[in-house]
């Protein structure tokens, strides 16, 4: 039987949020794969090193400097811009990056490597409070 489950989790600006604790915590003690799905178009998930605090800013800092606000001249192009000058370069951000995961789960734990954890990606300035669906498949 599978297990359903929803995240709720609070962003304050662009930036790599962790929630590998939190996922953790719900799956039930049993092998399976783990399905994650986040419901916006403009934030994306990411499996990425949790050691070290500035690998998540430096990824931060290369897609902001691959997708610049809507006011940048390189992106004078874009048409939806009615939403502020973050809006639509969140939306091809979140198309570069998944909005789904999938782990495998072995007696409760996921396989992540030693260094991994989930992210939530925020591409947004303001803050959001973001959700993501899980379901988990025992097999």
């Amino acid at each position: 039987m599978a297990h359903l489950h929803r995240f709720s989790i609070e962003t304050s600006g662009p930036g790599l949020y962790e929630f590998t604790r939190e996922v953790a915590r719900w799956l039930p003690a049993e092998d399976g794969v783990l399905t994650l799905f986040i419901r916006h178009t403009s934030a994306s998930l990411l499996i990425q090193e949790n050691a070290d605090p500035e690998v998540r800013t430096d990824l931060t800092e290369f897609f902001n400097r691959l997708v610049p606000p809507s006011t940048h001249p390189s992106m004078r192009y874009l048409t939806h811009t009615y939403e502020g000058p973050d809006d639509m370069p969140a939306h091809i951000k979140a198309a570069m990056l998944p909005v789904s995961l999938s782990i495998p789960v072995e007696a409760g734990r996921m396989a992540l490597g030693t260094w991994q954890g989930i992210y939530l990606v925020e591409h947004r300035r303001a803050p959001h409070r973001r959700e993501v669906v899980a379901k988990f498949m025992p097999g």
